[in-house]
């Protein structure tokens, strides 16, 4: 799976930054940053991600609802999803999982080890 383009969900400007940073400098991705569930919706297919990022608890739409959105969607069903979350207990990444997300990335997470953590659940989840 060609793995380019990550859509990243986050509502903290201050993680939005950080994340882009991130992916875009240390991974090498193109990013777009939506600051809402419903931005997300609005902006998902026509920049055609290879991943997403979700974070779980924004307000509004949160992680978990965005992603049966983006499922319901046919041009957003296949796309695969990371949450990004700073509850990471077995139950809820085993829940996040049963959603259709591929796993759950801790938050804060290290800007220099992210591009590499989303490239192994990746991998691991195409292997499994």
């Amino acid at each position: 799976m060609k793995l380019e383009r990550v859509l990243c969900t986050e509502d903290d400007p201050d993680i939005q930054a950080v994340a882009r940073l991130a992916l875009e400098l240390v991974g090498g991705f193109q990013v777009m940053i939506c600051g809402s569930g419903a931005e997300a919706l609005e902006k998902a297919a026509d920049f055609a991600p290879d991943l997403i990022l979700l974070d779980v608890m924004m307000p509004g739409m949160d992680g978990p609802s965005t992603l049966r959105a983006l499922r319901a969607n046919a041009a957003t069903a296949n796309i695969p999803v990371l949450f990004l979350t700073a509850k990471v207990q077995p139950a809820e990444a085993d829940l996040y999982r049963s959603l259709g997300a591929l796993g759950v990335i801790a938050k804060p997470f290290d800007p220099m080890s992210l591009a590499n953590q989303i490239r192994q659940t990746v991998s691991d989840a195409a292997a499994a």
